[in-house]
């Protein structure tokens, strides 16, 4: 069975046990037996003061984008300070009273599902303050498998909270390995450590670890959301529904004016041998065409071992505006951190005008999406990092 870092951590007495810590986490930080990491630390005896939550919040509910306030843990009692509040990073007087920072939150392996622009904010914010920093490492659960990784990677000239430093969208690495790599390549100067997972091999998803599928956020509640997700979540910068108010997002797409069974069709005819579509109706309770029935497709992933999700996501959306070009439109995607939304897909793909990639015909789009999701030169730069 995979033992997350927290599991490596109880089983040890380090020095720093009684110090003062603050801990950034969230509800689907657990042991391998569920037991939440701010529990199982204070259990043992580990002298918790601080909580700090990513989006969504402490109980990991909070609707996607929407701005979550400080509050006080039900569980334990520790007061929570939001970092996708009125701030993104801890600030002087939230240390004021902390020792060392523990930094426990599962990723989903993709460069803009935030929590790791949280974790990049605190690394900032332990080398300004000068606070230790110690993070409790976690299996990237769609893969470590490097020939898996996909572009873009991001420009800078684009970067936002969701893409703040260069890498590709779905990145193939733990939390822990990104933070190493920032930290060297962007020369941060903070007291840093990694109390590592074990018994992860690279090549491992999610469901191969032998321990329960734990939601991350609201729209991720399957592992295959996870997988889908680094593609589909494309789909937010467009007026096609990406599945947000059922309980299969990331796993659909679909609209009132699509027809899914000739969507899946051609979607079917381009020959991927690892995805499938099949056709289907949903009526979402929030989100874009709440209450109205869509008419798209559902995806089955064929070969977890091959799948290339951004390839998928944009083949989709190409696909889509050939066959709709008069009701396909782009669209802003609001947030408390980008309040008009705008240039969502720029922000998401990670460059500039990525809008245009999408007017070529299919027969020049494949070879783009094969160039621009080519992560060679990543592999490269990162390939010091890996730690499993």
């Amino acid at each position: 069975m995979i033992e997350y870092g927290i599991d490596h951590l109880l089983s040890q007495d380090p020095s720093w046990k009684n110090q003062r810590i603050a801990l950034l986490t969230n509800y689907a930080a657990t042991s391998n037996k569920g037991v939440p990491t701010r529990k199982a630390l204070l259990d043992h005896g580990y002298k918790l003061q601080l909580l700090f939550s990513p989006e969504h919040g402490l109980d990991t509910k909070g609707e996607d984008g929407k701005q979550m306030p400080d509050g006080f843990d039900q569980l334990t009692g520790l007061p929570v300070i939001s970092l996708y509040g009125k701030k993104l990073a801890p600030d002087e007087k939230d240390f004021a009273e902390i020792d060392l920072v523990l930094f426990d939150v599962p990723d989903i392996g993709a460069r803009f599902y935030t929590y790791l622009s949280t974790l990049t904010y605190l690394l900032e914010a332990c080398e300004k303050f000068e606070k230790k920093l110690i993070i409790l490492d976690r299996p990237n659960p769609i893969s470590g498998n490097m020939s898996l990784s996909e572009g873009p990677t991001l420009q800078d000239s684009v970067a936002s909270f969701i893409g703040r430093w260069s890498i590709p969208i779905r990145h193939s690495c733990t939390l822990g390995e990104l933070a190493s790599y920032f930290i060297s390549t962007r020369n941060i100067k903070v007291d840093f450590s990694i109390i590592l997972c074990r018994n992860w091999n690279r090549n491992e998803f999610q469901p191969d670890w032998g321990t329960d599928f734990v939601a991350t956020s609201p729209a991720i509640q399957h592992f295959d959301s996870m997988l889908l997700y680094p593609g589909l979540c494309l789909l937010e910068a467009t007026n096609i529904s990406e599945g947000r108010g059922t309980d299969r997002a990331f796993s659909i797409a679909g609209a009132p004016w699509m027809s899914g069974r000739i969507i899946a069709n051609l979607f079917n005819q381009l020959g991927l041998e690892d995805i499938k579509a099949k056709a289907i109706s949903f009526k979402p309770t929030h989100g874009k065409y709440a209450g109205q029935i869509c008419e798209g497709i559902e995806f089955m992933i064929q070969d977890r071992n091959y799948f290339q999700s951004v390839s998928n996501g944009l083949l989709l959306i190409n696909l889509i505006k050939s066959i709709y070009p008069k009701q396909f439109a782009w669209a802003n995607y609001p947030t408390a951190i980008n309040p008009t939304g705008s240039n969502h897909l720029d922000k998401l793909l990670g460059l500039e005008n990525s809008e245009l990639l999408f007017n070529l015909p299919l027969q020049q789009f494949l070879p783009t999406v094969i160039k621009i999701t080519n992560t060679n030169q990543w592999q490269k730069e990162i390939a010091p990092f890996l730690i499993y």
